[in-house]
C-alpha cells in the first residue's frame, strides 16, 4: 500500500510530526479514502517506508485505536467500520443536516442588536476612575492571600463564599449601609449578571412574570430572558418605578427588578412612599423584588436613601451589590444578601448551579476591607467623583446653555442629559463615536411605548482635566 502522502507536503511548520500523521490518517478514514476492512501496515513497516521513527507511527495508531477509527487484533491494525452516511452524502463533505443555531431565548436576548462597546473612551457609562485604585494595598493584600493559601482557596469556594469575606461584607453593610445584616445571609457571586441569573433561576419557575424597569437595565433583561421567564416592562418616572393597578391585576409578577436608590440609566431616586408601596405590592402577590444597590456607596451629597431590604420586616427583598464599580470590573465578585429564611437553601442551591471560584481574591478582599482600605478608598472616590460630576456639568451649562435639562447624579457615574424632540440620540451617539466619545443613547435603554431621547454621559473616567475638550465635542455631535 502506498502511503507516502501521509507526509507528503506541506507540512505544518508548528506540529510534531507524529501529531501530522495522526491528523492525516484521521482524515483519511473519515473521508473515505481509507475504506472500511482496510490493512495499514505494520507500524515498523510504515516507519520505514516513511523514514520516520516507529514511535511516530506508534502514536498515531494508538490515539486512532482510542478513538475507534481503527482497530488492531493479531493480524495487525485495519481501518474500523463508521457509521454508514445518508445516501446522497458527498464521501468528503461533512455537512451537518439541519443548520447549527442558538436556543429561542438567546436569538431574543441578542434583540436588538449590542449597541458599539466603548468602554475605554470618555463619557462611557460605568467606567471607575482606574488611575486612583490603590494598587499598593491591593497588592499587598493579594500576596498575603498567596502566602497563606490552602487547598481551600485554590479549590471551589465555599457554599455562599470565604467566610472572611462575607463577615466583612456584614461589618460594611451594617455600619455604612445601615443593614443588619448577619454573614450567613450573604451569598458571594461573580459579580451581578451571576447574582441575576441565580435568583431569576432559583426564585422563578420556567414561564414566571418579571417586572423590569422601563427604561432600565438591559443586562437584567437578558439574564431574565435566558432564564426563561417573561418580562414585562413597568414605567419608570420621577418617583422611581411606576406600575399601575393594571399591571398588578393584569401582570402579577413573580419577581420585580428595581434600582430605586440611583435608577439605571435614568438616575432618579424611588421615593419612600413607593418603595413602601412596592413592598407591600410584593407582600400581596407572594412576589420578590431584587434591589439592585450597585451606586449606593457613591453619594454625592446626603446620606444614601434606606435600601428596600430591611425597610419592612420580613420584606420579600433580595438585595443585590457589586465591586465591579467601586473596584474594578475585572475583579468580578458580587453578591447578594437574603432574607434570613431563604439564606441557608438558596446558598446551597447556588453551590449547586456555580462552582464558585476565586478564593485567592476573595481571603484578599477580605483582607482588604478589614484593614480599612476599601472604606478609604470609597471616601477618596466619592469626594473626587463629586468634583468631577460638578465640573461637567459646569461645562454642559456653559456649552449648552442654562437651560440644558440633566438628571440623576446624586450618586453613582453618570449623568443624563435630555435633548430637545428634534434632535436623536442615537444619531448623536453615532457622530460622537466619531469624535471619539462613548456616550451612550438613552433611547437604548427603553421599550415601546415609552420613548427616552436624551445622553448617557459617564463621568467616571473622566479626568478633569479632560473634561472641556470633550463637552466641546459632544456639542459638535449634537449640533453638527
Amino acid at each position: 500500500m502506498e502511503l507516502d502522502w501521509l507526509l507528503a507536503p506541506p507540512l505544518s511548520e508548528t506540529l510534531p510530526r507524529q501529531r501530522v500523521l495522526y491528523l492525516r490518517l484521521r482524515d483519511a478514514i473519515l473521508s473515505g479514502r481509507l475504506a472500511p476492512g482496510t490493512r495499514l501496515p505494520a507500524s515498523r513497516g510504515l516507519a520505514a517506508s516513511l523514514k520516520i521513527a516507529r514511535n511516530t507511527v506508534l502514536f498515531a495508531y494508538e490515539q486512532l485505536v482510542a478513538e475507534g477509527c481503527l482497530e488492531a487484533d493479531r493480524q495487525g491494525t485495519r481501518v474500523a467500520a463508521l457509521p454508514a452516511r445518508p445516501a446522497g452524502r458527498s464521501a468528503t463533505a461533512d455537512v451537518p443536516t439541519a443548520p447549527l443555531r442558538l436556543s429561542a431565548r438567546a436569538a431574543a436576548a441578542l434583540q436588538p442588536a449590542p449597541g458599539r462597546e466603548a468602554e475605554a473612551l470618555p463619557f462611557a457609562p460605568g467606567v471607575p476612575d482606574f488611575g486612583a485604585f490603590p494598587f499598593r494595598s491591593w497588592r499587598a493584600c493579594l500576596e498575603r492571600a498567596w502566602r497563606d493559601a490552602g487547598w481551600r482557596q485554590l479549590g471551589y469556594a465555599a457554599h455562599g463564599g470565604d467566610p472572611a469575606l462575607r463577615q466583612a461584607l456584614a461589618d460594611h453593610l451594617t455600619t455604612g449601609r445601615g443593614l443588619p445584616v448577619d454573614p450567613a445571609q450573604i451569598v458571594i457571586t461573580s459579580g451581578t449578571q451571576v447574582a441575576l441569573d441565580l435568583c431569576a433561576r432559583l426564585l422563578c419557575d420556567d414561564g414566571d412574570t418579571v417586572w423590569a424597569e422601563n427604561p432600565g437595565y438591559l443586562a437584567a433583561r437578558v439574564a431574565f430572558g435566558l432564564a426563561g421567564l417573561r418580562v414585562h416592562d413597568v414605567p419608570v418616572d420621577a418617583e422611581g418605578l411606576a406600575p399601575s393597578e393594571e399591571d398588578w391585576r393584569a401582570y402579577p409578577p413573580r419577581l420585580v427588578m428595581v434600582t430605586p436608590s440611583h435608577q439605571y440609566p435614568t438616575g432618579r431616586v424611588m421615593t419612600l412612599p413607593r418603595r413602601l408601596a412596592l413592598i407591600e405590592g410584593a407582600r400581596r402577590t407572594g412576589a420578590w423584588i431584587i434591589e439592585d444597590d450597585y451606586d449606593s456607596e457613591f453619594r454625592r451629597a446626603g446620606p444614601a436613601p434606606p435600601a428596600l431590604f430591611g425597610l419592612r420586616p420580613d420584606a420579600p427583598v433580595v438585595y443585590v451589590g457589586t465591586f465591579s464599580k467601586t473596584l474594578y470590573p475585572g475583579l468580578r465578585l458580587g453578591y447578594l444578601v437574603l432574607p434570613e429564611p431563604i439564606a441557608a437553601d438558596f446558598a446551597r442551591a447556588a453551590a449547586l448551579a456555580m462552582r464558585a471560584g476565586q478564593g485567592v481574591e476573595q481571603r484578599a478582599l477580605a483582607d482588604f476591607m478589614q484593614r480599612g482600605h476599601y472604606t478609604a478608598h470609597l471616601r477618596r472616590m466619592r469626594v473626587r467623583y463629586a468634583a468631577r460630576q460638578a465640573a461637567l456639568r459646569a461645562a454642559l451649562r456653559d456649552a449648552f446653555g442654562p437651560g440644558v435639562e440633566l438628571s440623576g447624579g446624586e450618586a453613582g457615574l453618570h449623568l443624563v442629559m435630555w435633548l430637545p424632540p428634534e434632535v436623536c440620540d442615537f444619531e448623536v451617539v453615532e457622530r460622537a463615536a466619531k469624535l471619539g466619545l462613548g456616550v451612550r443613547a438613552l433611547g437604548r435603554y427603553a421599550r415601546a411605548p415609552m420613548r427616552c431621547n436624551g445622553l448617557v454621559l459617564g463621568y467616571g473616567n473622566l479626568d478633569e482635566g479632560m473634561i472641556a475638550e470633550g463637552v466641546r465635542r459632544l456639542k459638535m455631535a449634537v449640533s453638527p
